[in-house]
């Protein structure tokens, strides 16, 4: 049988690697990082996770923890690779980014069925057994390509990056541990409160803050990552409804503040920590006022 080539070792070509490698096929990863980098990836690593670090609810109750379960199943390499690099997120499975990417990347390259190429796909390979796997940041060549396999020029994507910000630049006199409607102490999140005036005047900025030149395409929003400032122009309660709900968030039982923004652990030292819900195309200097 012929190798089957795939292009992009992120999360969805690692895991096709990795699937048809232990059904002893021959696999070749095509991964043009880190000889030509994307805008948003920090090295050559596989599986590297460039927005949020986790992979939502683990509890079977609804999709996203049927869909582990059913990922266990077929020993998947992504969720086994999550496991290994858990860090504590309540019942999310959040991952220590560095390590869950150098698990999947040696665990790949350690396989006898993988080999390795580390070169950009400008086209689409012909009289090939390939699979796409490039997602959202395609180089501009390979992209053409498709669209002229195609024939159209609809390939779009639509998200945003949530802020990660320093433990040591949070208050602990004012935020406090919490996971939500769970009362057994600490939690895992850190939960900042806010009163209606604090609300406030963080709507205003919120609202008004200079953001990146978006393109045209990316006025369509996916609803799955939408901006926080977009969601806030929708109506000035509807994150209290959304990212900052207070419900099953206060610090004593008899507490329940106007707004909360959660804060999750990102990596495995506990030094940095990610705004939950805050994906945003604001201007640094914008987040900073906030």
């Amino acid at each position: 049988m012929k190798k089957v080539h795939i292009i992009g070792a992120g999360l969805a070509g690692s895991e096709a690697a990795w699937q048809l490698a232990r059904r002893n096929i021959d696999v070749v990863i095509h991964e043009m990082r880190p000889k030509k980098m994307t805008p948003a990836h920090q090295s050559g690593n596989f599986a590297e996770m460039v927005c949020s670090n986790t992979f939502r609810s683990k509890k079977i109750i609804n999709a996203a923890g049927l869909l582990k379960e059913e990922m266990a199943l077929f020993d998947s390499l992504i969720l086994n690779s999550a496991k290994k690099a858990e860090i504590p997120a309540g019942g999310a499975l959040a991952v220590d980014r560095d390590n869950f990417s150098k698990i999947v990347t040696d665990t790949l390259k350690n396989h006898p069925n993988v080999t390795f190429s580390n070169e950009e796909v400008t086209e689409i390979p012909e009289d090939e057994y390939v699979i796409i796997a490039t997602g959202p940041l395609t180089s501009d060549a390979l992209t053409a390509s498709i669209q002229q396999y195609l024939n159209t020029d609809a390939l779009y994507f639509f998200d945003a990056v949530a802020p990660i910000i320093t433990k040591e630049s949070i208050n602990m006199d004012v935020c406090y541990f919490k996971n939500r409607y769970e009362d057994e102490a600490p939690g895992d999140y850190i939960n900042c409160p806010m009163n209606e005036a604090e609300y406030e005047r963080f709507y205003t900025l919120l609202t008004t803050g200079e953001t990146a030149e978006i393109k045209d395409f990316e006025e369509n929003v996916f609803e799955g990552c939408m901006p926080v400032e977009t969601m806030a122009s929708r109506g000035k309660d509807t994150l209290r409804f959304g990212p900052m709900k207070p419900v099953g968030l206060g610090k004593d039982k008899d507490d329940r503040p106007f707004a909360v923004v959660q804060l999750r652990k990102d990596d495995a030292r506990d030094t940095l920590y990610n705004i939950v819900g805050f994906q945003t195309h604001l201007k640094f200097g914008a987040q900073k006022a906030l």
